[in-house]
């Protein structure tokens, strides 16, 4: 496996490590906000929760590949 190859690879688990977690954030936020998860708390958390696991799937990717092919 050549330099190349194994950037490549890293940088996929990056993106597929952030996607996963920005899916479980947006999960436990909803759950939040529904009462199920954390009530104590308020939906409050469940609505930043939720907005960060959006970002997470959507917005961060799209950034990263951006940077990671501006700077080589």
């Amino acid at each position: 496996m050549d330099d190349k190859e194994k950037l490549a690879r890293q940088r996929f688990n990056t993106l597929n490590m952030i996607r996963f977690f920005g899916v479980a954030s947006a999960f436990v936020g909803a759950a939040n906000i529904g009462g199920k998860l954390l009530p104590d708390l308020g939906p409050w958390l469940g609505y930043v929760l939720l907005i960060n696991g959006v970002a997470d799937v959507f917005l961060f990717p799209a950034l990263l590949k951006k940077s990671w092919a501006r700077n080589g």
